[in-house]
């Protein structure tokens, strides 16, 4: 694999040429809308396949998968191009493999909520090993309010996915509340009733595991909280359900803030099977322009997290998006909006600014001016900043990677995922 940075002058036909690639193949991997207006300093994916298939009449994925001893999962991760495994058509041509040697297994959670296009997420389960539906709510007496799931957890066993329900303290007006958390970890009957929701609801809705995300609980209610979560696990483990918790992205065991101090790493990681590190949103709406997921912010959990949490146990955070800030930045009044990494290329295209990239965050980004006048700064993601990313997974050795959201496709990083690491199927 190589990852190619566009530079003036560059047309697709060239970089083909380059790397003795195929141009349609380029084109096709990288999902690119308009292949003949590149913008400097976006990255493309250039693989070269080792062994290729030509459809004969009457084959099917199966069959082919057969004849070359892998799985039709495998070759949907080589072919991104077939979203339905059951329609192939005669001469299509197969990649069976590339070049490229995997480095070694990885998990992959990828966090979806309900209302997914079905077509990305399609396009993305064959390169998951868990899919975690965000989000069951709870009452304060213990209640599940519950998602339209169903439809979703049998795409994902079909695929070979392992569907993981997630309860979380997040409210309808979109925020975690700590005194609904306060309530449960402190009232035993309360709590008691949510187990055995979630035990039942596991049951019926034929899910794989559960994942918890209890954000700005209390600092008082810390050891309340850790005693919950082994609660948990002693029935979800007694009927063979493994059990997640999402971490806030600290970097010591004191560090202060209401979104760190009741998480406690060594307490919380013994006590859950696995652990995502929320590695994102230093770059975030209300804050100043950076990136979303800074490779040296993160080194530094990587460095907290793996002295006090077994490294088979840790999943780190991965954002599938970026952030258009608005400069200057003003603290109370500034507001950034979301852009996938998609949606962020093709704004530098029309507004037709330079990608840059910072070597210290690896990250990329732009600059340009809006048609008021005001000037904005784009942080995002490319196919450097997820090698970035997937090196500190493989370097701090953990079990994988958690995508917060796998909503917008994104074909690049998938590529650079494929490429390097097998991906686990549990189910």
């Amino acid at each position: 694999m190589n990852i190619h940075v566009v530079k003036p002058g560059d047309s697709v036909y060239s970089i083909a040429s380059q790397y003795n690639a195929s141009p349609q193949l380029i084109i096709r991997n990288n999902e690119l809308s308009d292949p003949n207006n590149l913008v400097v300093g976006q990255t493309l994916v250039v693989q070269n396949p080792e062994t290729t298939h030509v459809v004969k009449r009457g084959e099917t994925l199966q069959s082919i998968a057969s004849q070359y001893n892998t799985t039709v999962v495998k070759l949907l991760q080589n072919n991104p191009n077939i979203i339905d495994p059951y329609r192939i058509y005669q001469g299509q041509q197969i990649i069976i493999d590339y070049e490229d040697e995997k480095i070694k297994p990885i998990s992959v959670m990828g966090y979806a909520y309900p209302n997914i296009d079905r077509t990305a997420l399609l396009k993305a389960l064959p390169y998951l090993t868990y899919l975690t539906l965000f989000t069951y709510g709870i009452t304060p007496e213990g209640d599940l309010i519950s998602i339209e799931d169903e439809d979703l957890i049998r795409l994902a066993r079909n695929y070979n996915v392992a569907p993981l329900m997630l309860i979380s303290t997040l409210t309808e007006s979109g925020n975690f509340s700590n005194e609904l958390a306060h309530k449960i970890l402190n009232d035993q009957n309360a709590q008691n009733r949510l187990i055995d929701n979630i035990m039942n609801n596991l049951r019926a809705k034929n899910y794989y595991g559960l994942d918890v995300d209890f954000e700005f609980v209390l600092p008082e209610d810390k050891d309340k909280y850790t005693q919950f979560i082994n609660n948990l696990q002693t029935r979800l483990s007694a009927e063979g359900y493994p059990l997640f918790v999402a971490l806030a992205p600290k970097t010591s065991a004191d560090q202060k803030g209401l979104l760190y101090e009741a998480h406690d790493y060594p307490a919380l990681g013994n006590a859950a099977d696995n652990v995502l590190l929320m590695t994102y949103e230093w770059g975030y709406t209300y804050g100043p322009a950076m990136a979303v997921s800074p490779v040296d912010k993160v080194r530094e959990v990587l460095d907290y997290a793996v002295t006090e949490i077994d490294r088979d146990k840790i999943l780190m955070g991965v954002p599938n998006y970026g952030y258009d800030f608005t400069q200057p930045f003003v603290r109370g009044v500034s507001r950034a909006d979301s852009v996938s990494n998609v949606e962020a290329v093709e704004l530098a295209r029309k507004v037709g600014a330079q990608i840059q990239y910072d070597d210290i965050a690896q990250s990329p980004y732009f600059n340009y001016w809006d048609r008021s006048g005001k000037q904005h700064q784009v942080w995002f993601e490319d196919a450097r900043s997820i090698d970035s990313k997937l090196d500190l997974f493989n370097e701090y050795d953990l079990e994988g990677i958690g995508y917060w959201n796998i909503m917008e496709f994104f074909p690049q990083n998938y590529q650079v995922l494929n490429t390097l690491y097998d991906i686990r199927k549990v189910v």
